[in-house]
């Protein structure tokens, strides 16, 4: 189908849902119980930070070693992190103390995976309450306690007939009032929802058997319809929260080699990215008659992100189109500027400013306006033999950049 910018598709949708937005938690919180924190959109609510870096960056406050290597970034509440990795062929998940970073506990949650893009998980835990979910690159699903004790447990490709995809599962759970969600990719089961306390199947796509692809479920409410949007292998999709029905699919954003990027929403729109040339694009969501019909509104070939996520501040989407970090007018599609900055990289935004971790090792400071680039600080972090795909964290007046089998911890406050 040709992918004209601008053009508008009304999209088949066929269904409902219910509730209360993309927030996943009410309150402010320092925490970043999940994938791209409180909100999952990778924008964390601490103020009062650093306007410019030192030179040489920010003061390192400790680094924990011995995680185990992995792509996977870091969750946390109240005084601990979790984080996973692969050690002695096992993948792990592990607990550390924010204060100080020496290991609490970890924990084995079965066979370990790797490829020629590296090894060990690819995920984020989630923590929900006392609870711990967390799911490996070959499809355990574990529920712990913080302590690490074992709730429940499951493998999402065997119980639901999916299969691995070609560079694992890297999927972070989403937790959705008493359910979550996970995507096994299974004939009738893409996308599953259960019972977060027990394990048991709520329900399953019975009209969606895609393939998983690498991106993670969002939430939020259309206009009363409680919907889940995420990337398949072949589409980005929009099911009905409360029974898995399929309201609408797209396929113009997917590609068919891996469709990565979370999705963005807000204003009753959201916008799905993917690279291997292909685009962004933006899709209007109304409610009607109690399904979520959905229609684009642009399509661009100037934000193919592959894999490091965008960002939405004040209007303005920021994020890598292919190589190149780039500022794009969310409601319209239009590029205000571009530049390399320190890489290809992944962006986390925090008051006012984008924290950026490049594949390459380097760490950068980068104003979030769209009147232009504007860097504000840049250093490098250790080359520990593969590169820097985990997303940053900024909790707690600090910064978080995970590499490899290490998790380093910066002072970012004001002073």
């Amino acid at each position: 189908m040709t992918r004209l910018a601008g053009r508008s598709r009304a999209l088949v949708v066929v269904c409902a849902v219910t509730a209360a937005g993309v927030a996943l938690a009410a309150a402010p919180t320092p925490d970043w119980p999940q994938w791209r924190g409180p909100d999952r959109n990778g924008v964390s609510r601490e103020t009062g930070l650093l306007a410019q870096w030192p030179a040489d960056g920010p003061p390192l406050v400790w680094t924990a070693r011995n995680l185990g290597s992995g792509y996977g970034s870091v969750s946390m509440a109240a005084d601990r992190i979790f984080v996973q990795g692969l050690r002695n062929s096992q993948s792990i998940v592990s607990a550390i103390g924010l204060a100080d970073g020496r290991g609490l506990w970890s924990k084995n949650l079965g066979a370990g995976g790797g490829n020629d893009r590296g090894d060990g998980p690819r995920s984020t835990p989630t923590v929900d309450g006392d609870r711990l979910y967390v799911l490996t690159e070959n499809g355990d699903l574990w529920c712990l306690k913080h302590d690490g004790t074992e709730v429940w447990r499951k493998n999402i490709l065997r119980d639901f007939g999916g299969r691995n995809i070609s560079w694992l599962l890297s999927e972070s759970p989403l937790v959705d009032g008493d359910r979550l969600i996970v995507s096994p990719g299974g004939r009738g089961a893409a996308v599953v929802a259960l019972n977060k306390m027990t394990g048991a199947t709520v329900w399953t796509s019975k009209e969606l058997s895609d393939e998983a692809a690498y991106s993670s479920t969002i939430v939020a409410d259309v206009q009363g319809v409680r919907t889940l949007m995420t990337f398949t292998s072949d589409a980005a999709v929009g099911l009905r929260a409360a029974d898995g029905k399929v309201m609408f699919r797209y396929k113009q954003a997917a590609n068919y080699t891996a469709n990565v990027a979370t999705p963005v929403f807000f204003d009753n729109k959201v916008f799905f990215s993917s690279g291997y040339g292909t685009g962004g694009a933006l899709l209007g969501l109304r409610a009607e008659n109690g399904e979520v019909r959905a229609q684009e509104i642009y399509f661009t070939r100037d934000m193919q992100n592959h894999h490091g996520g965008v960002v939405l501040v004040d209007g303005y989407l920021y994020g890598y189109n292919n190589s190149i970090l780039t500022c794009l007018e969310f409601a319209t599609g239009k590029m205000m500027w571009r530049n390399r900055s320190v890489g290809k990289g992944a962006p986390t935004a925090a008051d006012g400013r984008l924290y950026i971790v490049s594949e390459d090792h380097r760490v950068g400071l980068v104003e979030a306006t769209p009147a232009g680039y504007r860097e504000h600080g840049r250093f490098s972090i250790p080359d520990l033999g593969g590169p820097s795909w985990a997303h940053p964290v900024v909790s707690h007046g600090h910064l978080f950049v995970r590499n490899q089998q290490t998790l380093m911890k910066y002072d970012i406050r004001a002073k």
